[in-house]
């Protein structure tokens, strides 16, 4: 069992955190409001507390903020975030009209770039940036097996990210670890597929995956 704190209240961060505490992690949901986030909660037992006091107590944090603040957010715990591994999987994003996906905020770098730059006691690892959130948490359901790509500069912290996966539903050949943090700049443009998919199928369920 591994004490897991998720940053965000959002279908990214709830989904989460129902799955993983279905499998017997103890996690923490922080939010802006926790008393408000408490009453909405009907999944598995969770505790709920704010941002600074979930990244606090955690070894483990999952980012599921909103990317387009997400720097901002974190960069005021870095304090709270030093010693733990960062599990980002949020995506950086300018939207269009439309609200969807219409550019990224960091293209010359990427958000998970600027996070390690940002928290150096931090161990940062991208991943799960690259799918609809149902899929996150129910990679079988798909039909053809997906991809969950790993980018981080800290290999054991990368090893424990993957046993977190394993516990998601993810089988070892469906991870690719793709090197050190700054591959995290091509998983993160690949969002920019997302507004052409949505609007060619809707929001169905779906991910990248490496054929071979």
């Amino acid at each position: 069992m591994t004490s897991i704190g998720i940053l965000g209240s959002g279908r990214v961060a709830t989904g989460l955190a129902a799955q993983l505490a279905s499998v017997g992690h103890e996690v923490t949901i922080g939010s802006r409001n926790p008393t408000a986030t408490a009453a909405q909660w009907t999944g598995p037992a969770v505790r709920h507390s704010d941002h600074a006091g979930t990244a606090r107590h955690a070894p483990v944090v999952i980012n599921a903020t909103p990317g387009n603040t997400t720097l901002q957010r974190l960069t005021a715990l870095r304090e709270e975030l030093d010693g733990t591994i960062l599990v980002d999987v949020s995506n950086a994003i300018e939207r269009g009209a439309d609200g969807l996906p219409g550019g990224l905020c960091y293209p010359d770098s990427s958000l998970a770039e600027r996070l390690q730059q940002a928290l150096p006691g931090t161990r940062v690892v991208k991943t799960f940036n690259t799918m609809l959130f149902t899929v996150m948490t129910d990679p079988g359901s798909l039909s053809t097996p997906p991809t969950a790509f790993l980018s981080g500069d800290d290999e054991d912290a990368k090893a424990a990210v993957g046993r977190l996966l394993a516990d998601l539903g993810w089988r070892p050949e469906w991870i690719e670890d793709l090197g050190d943090i700054t591959t995290a700049r091509a998983t993160e443009a690949l969002v920019l597929l997302v507004p052409h998919l949505f609007r060619r199928h809707g929001p169905r369920p779906f991910a990248l995956s490496v054929a071979r």
